[in-house]
């Protein structure tokens, strides 16, 4: 179909009630809470309720949650987070996340690029900015081939178990 939220192999849809126990599973797998701010499980309830209240209003909300779909059987891939949204001066924080089953086959970068083609041609959003692990190498040459440019780093930032590690902080600018 080829619109501004698909490139013929996926999409980015919005949020739906069928998604919930996909998105419990995937945000209680604590081995992704080292690459998260979360610390504890989150209930069924709690998922539902987020599912329910959230409306996709970026500037309401100040985040908007797209799921990343594979157009030839509608299977979920993943998600694509617009967080700390800040309409006065035009930037959101990026968030990805590729299921393991879907990684290594491109996905990531296709979502990279239809969510920023999408931010700068729909809403107006002038930079995006996103926080990766130092040694998280693959994210890191995936997100420079997408055109961020590493603008700093932030020592010792998040702790996982008792060592604390380093954060790229990485910017891409549109016209």
């Amino acid at each position: 179909m080829n619109t501004l939220l698909d490139n013929g192999t996926i999409a980015l849809r919005a949020l739906e009630p069928t998604d919930l126990d996909r998105l419990l599973a995937w945000e209680n797998d604590t081995a992704l809470w080292a690459v998260t701010d979360t610390i504890a499980p989150f209930s069924r309830h709690l998922i539902w309720q987020y599912l329910q209240d959230y409306d996709g209003d970026i500037y309401r909300m100040r985040q908007l949650r797209l799921v990343i779909t594979r157009l030839a059987d509608g299977a979920a891939l993943g998600t694509v987070d617009l967080l700390n949204f800040d309409p006065l001066n035009n930037r959101a924080e990026l968030g990805l996340f590729v299921a393991r089953d879907a990684r290594g086959a491109g996905v990531g970068g296709q979502a990279v690029d239809l969510v920023c083609d999408y931010v700068a041609r729909h809403l107006g959003i002038r930079q995006l900015y996103v926080h990766i692990a130092a040694d998280n190498a693959p994210c890191l040459e995936l997100f420079r081939q997408k055109r961020f440019a590493e603008v700093g780093t932030l020592r010792q930032w998040v702790k996982r178990g008792t060592a604390y590690h380093d954060i790229v902080l990485m910017q891409r600018l549109f016209a």
